[in-house]
């Protein structure tokens, strides 16, 4: 598959992205890693007639202790996030997760900020960053602003950055070292997951994100009040599925991707305890 013709800009400062994006309008692209973007421009799925090249912007690729929370930036990839000392110590969930997206290529090209804004409910790292409701810092000629994961995901491929915004930053709560657990099932290792569960515990609070379940990264919100209301874990994983609108497709119906929320999540409750 070949794409369609597009300019190519790159940009050696994230204020030179911002200006660029702004000058060629709602047809212009970042591109950071391309693990998400380069195969739907392929498929034709996405046609931008620009493509401004972020991966280059060295001062959105860190990990830092922000005092109450954890800053990533946005352009940090996978593999970074994945051996952080920092995360592991500090929110371990995150790092764990990002050691089970794609393969070792995949996760040493990606970026945590390119599949957060690539928005697809089928991602690893999205349905973590809902359950530790993440935060996450926009920017554009106007200023920034900051948006929660939860309000951030409004559709199918779809997210609350406007064309003339770059997401810059993830902030994550300082949830620990342990207490999580992050199930997937998939045909493959690197394929996406049919369904996938992360559990964290977030100020002594279970709080869980599923993957592939609707159109956007869902919190198991029934699950987690069942919990709060003092529910066996066995009992509270049997309403993972509430309130969910999963997918059928060739891997799965949705009474199977229903089955399998149920058991990831116990499995998940199980080994986070």
């Amino acid at each position: 598959m070949i794409p369609a013709a597009f300019e190519y800009v790159r940009a050696g400062s994230a204020d030179e992205a911002i200006a660029a994006i702004a000058e060629h309008g709602e047809d212009a692209k970042f591109l950071a890693g391309g693990m998400s973007l380069l195969p739907l421009m392929k498929l034709r799925l996405a046609t931008p007639t620009v493509l401004v090249d972020v991966a280059r912007v060295r001062d959105l690729s860190y990990i830092t202790d922000a005092g109450d929370h954890i800053a990533i930036g946005a352009l940090t990839r996978h593999r970074d996030v994945e051996t952080s000392t920092l995360l592991a110590q500090e929110c371990g969930v995150v790092a764990s997760v990002a050691a089970q997206v794609g393969d070792n290529q995949v996760r040493h090209r990606g970026t945590i900020g390119g599949s957060v804004a690539h928005g697809d409910a089928a991602s690893d790292l999205p349905a973590a960053l809902v359950a530790l409701d993440a935060t996450f810092v926009l920017r554009s000629g106007s200023g920034e602003r900051t948006i929660g994961a939860s309000d951030f995901f409004t559709g199918f491929l779809e997210t609350a950055l406007n064309a003339d915004e770059l997401l810059t930053e993830i902030r994550v709560p300082k949830a620990g070292a342990s207490g999580f657990n992050f199930q997937k099932f998939n045909r493959r290792a690197q394929d996406w997951a049919i369904v996938g569960a992360v559990v964290a515990t977030v100020d002594g609070a279970k709080r869980v994100g599923l993957v592939n379940m609707g159109n956007t990264p869902l919190r198991a919100t029934a699950v987690e009040a069942a919990l709060a209301s003092g529910a066996s874990i066995a009992d509270a994983a049997l309403s993972a599925a509430d309130g969910c609108e999963p997918p059928t497709d060739l891997n799965a119906s949705v009474e199977y991707r229903e089955h399998l929320a149920r058991v990831l999540v116990r499995r998940a409750l199980e080994a986070s305890a």
